[in-house]
């Protein structure tokens, strides 16, 4: 995707977007409501057209949405809908029947964790939510994409259900699938992604492996109690000179340096420091 944009209107969504995926990464879009995220996964799913900027996704102009690009490519919508009175596994074999070369239907479902007797055979309506989630992510699997989309694929899960979807996803890695994965969670992005693109207003603010944006965008942040017991905080580039000047406070005093911390920059750190508004920096 080079320099994509999108208008409606007067309105830009997207504003000169550009990035690529290497084969076999999970890739995370990332930016708060509104920030392009949506529109800009839609253009590559081929469900809307940019305005200018060039596309290319497995090597097809995903506009013309050509078969041979919808064969290889696995979609985990926000939302979806399936008939609730067919069965786990029938409605997994039967969307098998509509790709060329799909994998094996009991497979897909051992890889998405539905494969209990009693979950596969289960009504589609019976299931839990997260269970739902992993019904979708069979149905988009079972062709054998290459390429999978997954649009906030953990919403609404509890932290149970949201590791395990972790680990499903982390297989996908195994098996070679590439990923493009949209979230609200940044701890999720920095658990599963290999690189991360963080968008606002249309445009891609930054944009790298979760560490290394942690390291290069952030401070460290060290805490510890004062001689009265207060809590104190202090952001530095380098803790060092700071660690080094309360400990030898500390033991000037005879006594020992208490609750001392010091927090590394993760990558919801970055996260807040580039989406955080002009509003939000005023108040600060």
């Amino acid at each position: 995707m080079d320099d994509l944009h999108k208008f409606y209107d007067d309105h830009e969504a997207v504003g000169g977007v550009s990035f690529e995926v290497a084969e076999g990464e999970i890739f995370g879009l990332l930016g708060p409501n509104g920030a392009g995220k949506t529109t800009t996964v839609e253009i590559l799913e081929g469900y809307r057209i940019s305005s200018s900027g060039s596309v290319s996704v497995l090597g097809f102009d995903p506009a013309e949405r050509p078969r041979a690009l919808r064969e290889r490519v696995g979609i985990v919508l926000q939302s979806s809908g399936m008939y609730r009175h067919v069965r786990v596994r029938e409605a997994v074999a039967h969307w098998a029947g509509l790709y060329p070369h799909p994998r094996d239907v009991d497979e897909v479902l051992r890889i998405v964790g539905l494969d209990d007797a009693a979950q596969a055979t289960a009504l589609v309506r019976t299931l839990s939510g997260g269970q739902q989630r992993r019904l979708d992510l069979a149905l988009a699997l079972i062709g054998d994409p290459d390429l999978i989309f997954l649009d906030e694929p953990t919403t609404g899960f509890d932290p149970a259900a949201r590791r395990a979807a972790w680990e499903t996803i982390k297989r996908l890695r195994e098996l070679g699938k590439t990923v493009l994965l949209t979230t609200h969670y940044l701890e999720e992005a920095q658990e599963l992604c290999d690189r991360v693109a963080i968008i606002k207003d249309g445009k891609i603010l930054a944009e790298g492996p979760p560490g290394e944006l942690s390291e290069a965008s952030a401070r460290y942040r060290v805490s510890w109690r004062g001689e009265d017991g207060a809590l104190i905080s202090e952001e530095v580039d380098d803790p060092t000179e700071l660690l080094h000047r309360l400990t030898g406070e500390a033991i000037a005093r005879g006594e020992s340096l208490v609750d001392c911390s010091v927090v590394r920059p993760s990558l919801e750190d970055v996260y807040l420091e580039l989406t955080a508004d002009e509003t939000s920096e005023a108040q600060r």
